[in-house]
């Protein structure tokens, strides 16, 4: 309801401090620091996302001139730069950690019935990481080489909603394929990922687990084929075969079949090969379940660009941790206003918006009343093309 309340506080209606403070229970964040609620830290910090603040300092003198609005926005008090700091380092980062992924749990619900562009019931996720570099003078703690720091950010993003399902922070010299032993496969759904997962081994496990996976081949790909079956060239796919593993490495690894996919992009004339488990969905199919892999690359791109995650507030392991964790959960809590009133803008659209009407009392649906998305694409979304198609391979 609005009742002259902030668009601040209408956006963290989502946010239920029942399930929060469960979180922070299970941590015994109130116990350890009570200078500062972690529920008015969680809304410090996602107001630093939200309006772009690169520094405590910066937070500090933003919230200090917003005065009486910070109150009827459920603020209640202005944090001080020391007093957050002391939070970053001491509260425990899985308290946001647990908390987004409850939100993230409501996005999935809500968006379950989008659609993908493909004929497809199931659930379908893709699987990447994004590097984030750090001053290694600031952090030697997350050392990647001489000079310089970085940490990794794996995700496991539902295409249905862009929503990040698993996210997984490490030290940015782990592998890429090691994502696999922390993730759930859910039987009967689809997980997309590039060829650096391509791990036979892993990938007979999802097999087990009754899901289906969609990867590339490498070049240097030993098969035997069993069985080909008749394509629609018309379509761009030029092969569709059911093959084993024929080098004697790797076939333990993998014992059972395999369908091995041709595809020549209709607009570049590139030649692509997939490898799949699945073998009841049409070849053309495969190839269009493989190209939304892409989104996951928008999600990196724009959450490194309109989340404050290339300024770190703190430079412990902890307090890096906590402000991407409450980075992720503003994404979700974006995707859940967009759902939620019906809004066909773009999130990159929603945040912009939201950045310049955040403490202005009017229907937080208002806010967005006199805006029409469909004059401003979202910047991102023109890379959603076949030439983006397999970047990053």
């Amino acid at each position: 309801m609005y009742a002259g309340r902030s668009v601040f506080s209408q956006l963290f209606d989502a946010v239920s401090p029942y399930e929060f403070n469960k979180c922070v229970r299970r941590y015994e964040g109130a116990r350890r620091f009570d200078a500062l609620s972690c529920l008015e830290q969680f809304r410090v910090l996602a107001f630093a996302q939200l309006m772009g603040k690169e520094s405590l300092r910066d937070i500090e003198t933003c919230l200090r001139a917003l005065g009486p609005k910070l109150y009827h926005s459920g603020f209640r008090s202005s944090a001080a730069r020391s007093t957050l700091a002391d939070a970053n380092e001491s509260r425990d980062w899985r308290i946001f950690a647990d908390f987004a992924a409850v939100l993230i749990a409501q996005a999935v619900e809500l968006y379950a019935g989008e659609e993908l562009g493909v004929q497809l019931q199931q659930a379908a996720y893709a699987l990447d990481s994004s590097t984030i570099h750090l001053c290694l003078s600031l952090v030697p703690w997350a050392r990647l080489r001489e000079g310089q720091a970085a940490i990794k950010l794996h995700t496991q993003l539902a295409l249905r909603g862009n929503i990040p399902t698993v996210v997984l922070l490490t030290p940015a010299t782990t592998s890429d394929v090691t994502f696999l032993d922390a993730v759930i496969f859910e039987p009967g759904a689809f997980y997309i990922f590039d060829r650096g997962y391509l791990h036979f081994a892993r990938l007979h496990r999802i097999h087990e687990a009754q899901a289906f996976f969609v990867t590339r081949a490498k070049k240097n790909f030993r098969f035997r084929r069993r069985y080909s079956s008749a394509v629609d060239k018309t379509a761009g796919v030029r092969s569709d075969q059911t093959v084993v593993l024929d080098d004697f490495k790797t076939k333990p690894s993998y014992p059972d079949a395999l369908r091995r996919i041709g595809y020549r992009d209709p607009e570049s004339g590139r030649r692509f090969v997939f490898l799949t488990n699945h073998f009841h969905l049409p070849a053309v199919d495969i190839a269009r379940l493989y190209k939304s892999r892409w989104q996951i690359e928008l999600f990196f791109k724009w959450i490194k660009q309109h989340l404050c995650i290339r300024s770190f507030y703190g430079t412990t392991e902890n307090a890096v941790k906590i402000q991407v964790w409450v980075a992720i959960s503003v994404y979700v809590l974006a995707a859940l206003l967009r759902k939620r009133l019906g809004l066909s803008h773009s999130l990159y659209t929603i945040l912009q918006i939201l950045s310049v009407t955040l403490f202005e009392n009017q229907p937080v649906l208002q806010a967005f009343a006199n805006h029409h998305s469909q004059t401003e694409p979202d910047p991102l979304q023109n890379q959603l093309c076949f030439q983006g198609f397999y970047a990053g391979q």
